[in-house]
């Protein structure tokens, strides 16, 4: 009886699933300057130059593997989606800032759109397409 007990506790012991044992670090609380900039800030914002002309619109954020952002994916050209070309710029080479007048975002480049249309092209393919 007594082994009948036993083996029936290692048999339900051997059934019970084993836990990975590495485990995600805890979560780090980080407070946010007021310098900082949001990406719904950023998504879909004109990018203007020193002529107030638009020169394009900014689509996507890249980040590289140690979390610090890369570049900015950048729209240029086209008509309603329609033609448009993509480039990933330095973010170094975009001023962000927030007009508290206007209550808007504005970005700004030291380009124009024919610069950004000449730039190598960004495509969302392979594992860039959503």
């Amino acid at each position: 009886m007594r082994n009948a007990i036993m083996g029936a506790l290692l048999l339900s012991a051997a059934a019970t699933p084993v836990l990975a044992q590495t485990v995600a670090p805890a979560p780090r609380f980080v407070p946010i300057a007021e310098s900082s900039v949001l990406s719904s800030n950023l998504l879909g914002l004109n990018v203007t130059n020193a002529g107030d002309q638009t020169i394009g619109e900014i689509k996507d954020v890249v980040l590289a593997a140690d979390k610090s952002v890369q570049g900015l994916v950048v729209s240029v050209g086209g008509f309603l989606g329609m033609g448009e070309h993509y480039v990933v710029v330095d973010p170094s080479a975009v001023a962000v800032s927030y007009d508290a007048a206007a209550k808007k975002w504005r970005a700004r480049m030291n380009a124009t759109a024919d610069q950004l249309k000449a730039a190598p092209a960004f495509t969302y393919d392979g594992k860039w397409k959503s």
